[in-house]
């Protein structure tokens, strides 16, 4: 069982866009999956189908509660992969994971016990280097990390990595940057080509293949509670996405 972060403490970024749509297009080419939603918005919950508001166990109960982990899975029906879904509750856990034993590790150990039931576990963080992110990145083998290709991305960017540097030297022996997927990206806009070559150059075979195109389908998608990918097959960003599962596939053979 591979668990991997979809992590970027930059905000918008497309990091639930990349999590529910890596997570339908594993699950098209026939890989079982597991999309964990640790933000409190709920994004990847409702854009997997799933209400929020109606579920009685969430990652909440799993990481303060101690709740089992296989109690909250719900099936996202139209898409062939399973949810662990998050609501607003989950906002407050922050303050509460401060005062419990082995904090930064509480979700590591819940999904010890499904272990070989999936092949890919996806976990979405929020837009910040927080305990719940922290928590991701201590259970992963390793950190996806989309981005746009602007120049504040690349500011961000080295915070991150220092930050997935610190967790693997400290807490995470196994965490490794998997790789970079340039998300909304537009061939247009000359600084985003500009920015996209010096990724390359500066990370080499980290920087993913697949390139996601600024997409309206992919936009829409959300609002009808489905991946782009089930959404609009046909669309590019959804093309483009299914391409990155597939890479996705061969990367963890290679690994």
């Amino acid at each position: 069982m591979k668990i991997f972060c979809v992590a970027n403490q930059k905000g918008g970024v497309g990091k639930t866009t990349t999590s529910v749509n890596l997570a339908a297009s594993l699950a098209s080419q026939g890989q079982r999956v597991l999309l964990i939603d640790l933000d409190p918005q709920g994004n990847a919950t409702m854009g997997s189908g799933i209400d929020k508001s109606a579920c009685e166990t969430t990652v909440y109960d799993v990481l303060v509660n101690g709740a089992e982990i296989a109690d909250a899975v719900v099936k996202a029906e139209a898409a062939g992969y399973d949810v662990v879904p998050s609501n607003r509750e989950l906002a407050g856990a922050e303050v509460e994971l401060v005062a419990l034993e082995s904090r930064e590790k509480r979700l590591k150990h819940a999904l010890e016990a499904i272990d070989g039931k999936y092949d890919f576990v996806l976990i979405d963080c929020p837009p910040a280097l927080s305990l719940l992110t922290l928590n991701g990145l201590c259970s992963a083998n390793g950190v996806i990390i989309p981005m746009q290709c602007e120049y504040f991305a690349l500011e961000g960017l080295s915070d991150l990595v220092n930050t997935i540097k610190q967790v693997h030297a400290n807490l995470n022996r196994d965490l490794k940057v998997i790789g970079l997927l340039r998300v909304m990206f537009d061939p247009r806009v000359t600084l985003q080509q500009q920015v996209s070559k010096q990724l390359e150059q500066h990370f080499g075979d980290k920087v993913f293949n697949a390139v996601i195109p600024r997409n309206v389908r992919l936009a829409e998608a959300p609002s009808y509670g489905l991946p782009g990918i089930v959404f609009d097959r046909a669309s590019r960003g959804a093309q483009a996405y299914l391409q990155f599962g597939t890479e996705m596939i061969e990367r963890i053979r290679t690994l």
